[in-house]
C-alpha cells in the first residue's frame, strides 16, 4: 500500500453517505419505511466514523462503508439491486483518492459473481501499486497478465475478466442468485407492464432449474408514482491524513438493457477525486501611521513628554518596526480538495460528465465553492435537469443528486444537492452530530 503523506499535520475527518435519490416522495416512503432506511443508514454511519477516529484511511473507511451498503436488501447495490430486463443483475462499483494511489480512481462493471464489488474495486486500486503499466504489452516483469497486479495498469474492467481477476485476488465469490431479492424482482415485473407478479417461489425454482424468464415480457412502463429505484450508494471520506476518498456501488436502471453500463463506475462521470494547490498571499500586520514627534524622539524622551503634556499621548505611539513600514507578503501554497458520488439517472451524469464538471467549476471559477458547483449540476434547475429536455419529469431522466467534500486547507466541508423527490443521506455535521434525512425538510 501507497504511503499516507499528510496535506498537513492533521484533517479532522468528515464523513457523508447516500443511498440512492428519485422520485421519493411521503406516499411512496411511509414513515416506517423510513424509519428502516434512517435506521440502517445512521448504523453505517456510526461505524464508519468510529473507523476514522480510530486513525483508517479514507479508503479503508469508504470501502467499510459500502460494503455494509451491498449487504443491505434496502439498497439498490450487492444484495438489494435491481433486475436488467431480462431478469438478471449486472453490478457496478469504483472507487477514488485524491492521491497516494498510481490509478487513483478505477471502475468495474456486470459484475455478477462476486459478493461486494466495491471490494474488487478497492482490490484493483491498491494492486495497482504493483502493475506494470497498461497498454498491450503486458505487465510488470514482462507477465502479460500484470504481474502480480493482475490488471495490467487498466482503470476500469468489467465482465468475466474482472471476475476471473476477483477469484484469483482472494475475493468472496457466490452465486448470482445471492444478489436477488423479492422485493427488487416484483419491481422488475411491474416495471415491465406486468398484470400479475410471479410468486417468488416459482421465480426461484425457474431460476434453479436455468428456464428463461424472459417469456411474456411486456413494454416498459412507468407511472412516475412508484419509487422505482434508478441511483446508487455512496459514500465520502476525509481522513485525519487530508487524504479524500468517494466509493460507490448500484445496481443500475431498474430494467435497464443488459449490458449497459452506467456512470458509477465511470470516471468523471458518477464518481470523482482530486487535489491541487493554488497560490496564496497570507497579510502580516499593517503599518501604522507615524508622526514626525515619533520618527525623530527616543522612546525615554517620548515617554518624558506623555507624562508632562498628556495631551499629546494620543499622538505618539509606540514606534513601528522597521519592517512594518510596509507590507509584508509571504507567498505560500494552499491545498485544496474535492470528492463526490453522484446518484441517480446515470445515463444523464453520464452525458454532461457530472461530478468532474462540478469539480472543474470548484477548481477554475474564481471564488466558486464546491457547495455551489454540485448546485449548479446537481440542484433544481441545474444542468442534470436541463440535460433531460422536455422529457423531465416523464421517464425520470435528468433525476439525480450528488454528496461530497471539499477540503481547503486542511479543512473539510460536506456538500451535497439534489434536483428530485428525495435522496438518502447522512453526514457528520459541522458540530459533530450525525444527521439523516431524505427531503429538502426534515421528514
Amino acid at each position: 500500500m501507497a504511503s499516507l503523506t499528510p496535506l498537513i499535520i492533521s484533517s479532522r475527518p468528515r464523513i457523508i453517505i447516500h443511498g440512492g435519490a428519485g422520485n421519493i416522495t411521503r406516499a411512496n416512503l411511509p414513515p416506517p419505511a423510513w424509519a428502516l432506511y434512517r435506521t440502517s443508514l445512521l448504523h453505517i454511519l456510526h461505524s464508519t466514523s468510529a473507523l476514522l477516529a480510530s486513525g483508517a484511511s479514507a479508503l479503508d473507511a469508504a470501502t467499510s462503508a459500502v460494503t455494509s451498503l451491498e449487504d443491505n436488501p434496502l439498497f439498490n447495490c450487492g444484495r438489494g439491486a435491481v433486475f436488467t430486463r431480462a431478469g438478471t443483475i449486472e453490478l457496478e462499483a469504483s472507487v477514488m483518492v485524491s492521491r497516494d494511489y498510481r490509478k487513483r480512481g478505477v471502475g468495474v462493471a456486470l459484475v455478477k459473481k462476486v459478493r461486494n464489488p466495491i471490494k474488487l474495486a478497492r482490490e484493483m486500486l491498491v494492486r495497482g501499486e504493483t502493475d506494470g503499466g497498461g497498454g498491450g504489452n503486458g505487465g510488470g516483469d514482462g507477465d502479460p497478465a500484470g504481474g502480480s497486479g493482475g490488471a495490467q495498469g487498466h482503470c476500469f474492467l468489467s465482465g468475466t475478466t474482472v471476475e476471473e481477476l476477483a477469484e484469483e485476488w482472494g475475493l468472496e465469490m457466490c452465486e448470482e442468485k445471492w444478489h436477488w431479492t423479492k422485493r427488487r424482482w416484483e419491481e422488475h415485473r411491474r416495471g415491465l407492464g406486468e398484470k400479475q407478479v410471479p410468486k417468488w417461489n416459482e421465480v426461484m425454482e425457474q431460476r434453479d432449474t436455468e428456464k428463461s424468464m424472459e417469456d411474456g415480457m411486456g413494454d416498459l412502463d412507468w407511472d412516475g408514482k412508484e419509487y422505482l429505484p434508478q441511483g446508487t450508494v455512496g459514500c465520502v471520506c476525509l481522513d485525519q491524513y487530508g487524504t479524500l476518498c468517494v466509493a460507490t456501488s448500484t445496481g443500475g436502471l431498474t430494467n435497464k438493457l443488459p449490458g449497459r453500463i452506467g456512470d458509477t463506475p465511470t470516471l468523471g462521470a458518477g464518481f470523482w477525486a482530486e487535489e491541487w494547490e493554488v497560490p496564496s498571499v497570507t497579510l502580516f500586520r499593517q503599518p501604522q501611521a507615524i508622526s514626525l514627534l515619533q520618527a525623530i524622539l527616543s522612546d525615554s524622551l517620548r515617554e518624558s513628554i506623555s507624562a508632562c503634556i498628556p495631551s499629546l499621548a494620543g499622538y505618539l505611539p509606540l514606534p513601528a518596526s522597521t519592517s512594518s513600514l510596509q507590507d509584508e507578503k509571504r507567498p505560500r501554497t494552499i491545498k485544496c480538495g474535492a470528492a463526490m458520488s453522484g446518484t441517480g439517472n446515470g445515463d444523464s451524469f453520464l452525458r454532461i460528465n457530472a461530478v468532474r464538471t462540478a469539480a472543474a467549476i470548484s477548481r477554475f471559477a474564481p471564488n466558486r465553492p464546491l457547495s455551489l458547483a454540485v448546485k449548479q449540476i446537481a440542484g433544481p434547475g441545474g444542468e442534470l435537469e436541463a440535460s433531460a429536455g422536455n422529457r423531465w419529469g416523464k421517464t425520470g431522466e435528468g433525476e439525480g443528486g450528488i454528496i461530497g467534500i471539499e477540503v481547503v486547507d486542511g479543512k473539510g466541508e460536506v456538500v451535497f444537492d439534489f434536483n428530485c423527490g428525495g435522496m438518502f443521506r447522512v453526514w457528520v455535521d459541522d458540530k459533530g452530530q450525525e444527521r439523516a434525512m431524505v427531503f429538502k425538510e426534515e421528514y
